[in-house]
């Protein structure tokens, strides 16, 4: 075990080092996510409660468009010299490798995701503080969704030639409950209503996440492999 979170921790600290050299991936998110804010912000009127209603869709819809840049890059990072192959020979484990790039992932759309929170707050005049933790809680949950999904269909398209409208293509569809779940309970705890009759929704997220982690964990080597 302790060899195995060497293993995961080592390609984390790789994958979030070279981000932090180049910044690709961050910026282009970032700069992204930023944009579709300020120009929804146009759109609608902030004062208006069908704006109250629709403003944990608009958000969730930001940070799925947004994070298939940052997952996009999971492996295609490690094309040039033929580094992927170097990887897949090493004497590691495809769980670790997955897991690895999976936390980085999720460290970078989490970094974007707060960058993004204020912006939200101030152009579409929500307050995020009246439930706190819930909503951590729920950002939390739905990124690694993200995150899980994202990282393994970024294994599957990394030598196809439009991986780049591949990637969005598979994601989006096999996030739609996780992502349903999300937007209802960000709704909710931005109205500052009660969660507990909407738990529903977060058991389904939590299942979400337990169950395509153990599925990714488990089919990562055929994927990688095949």
């Amino acid at each position: 075990m302790t060899e195995f979170l060497r293993q995961v921790w080592a390609i984390t600290g790789k994958d979030l080092r070279s981000e932090l050299r180049t910044k690709e991936a961050i910026n282009a998110s970032l700069a992204f996510a930023l944009v579709i804010l300020l120009l929804f912000s146009f759109a609608f009127d902030q004062n208006s409660e069908e704006m109250k209603s629709m403003a944990g869709g608009l958000l969730w819809m930001v940070f799925a468009f947004a994070g298939t840049l940052v997952l996009n890059r999971s492996f295609v990072r490690e094309i040039p010299n033929d580094c992927l192959d170097a990887i897949l020979a090493a004497p590691i484990s495809g769980a670790a490798l997955f897991l690895g790039k999976a936390i980085g992932n999720f460290v970078l759309l989490m970094v974007i995701e707060v960058a993004c929170l204020p912006i939200f707050s101030v152009f579409y005049d929500v307050r995020l503080t009246a439930q706190p933790g819930w909503l951590a809680l729920v950002m939390l949950l739905a990124t690694w969704a993200l995150v899980v999904i994202g990282t393994m269909f970024s294994a599957l398209t990394v030598n196809m030639r439009l991986r780049e409208l591949m990637l969005p293509t598979l994601v989006y569809p096999m996030m739609i409950p996780a992502l349903t779940a999300a937007i209802q309970l960000t709704t909710v705890l931005i109205s500052g209503e009660p969660i507990g009759e909407n738990m529903v929704w977060f058991r389904l997220l939590t299942a979400f996440d337990i169950i395509f982690t153990a599925l990714a964990v488990t089919f990562v080597d055929t994927v990688l492999q095949g």
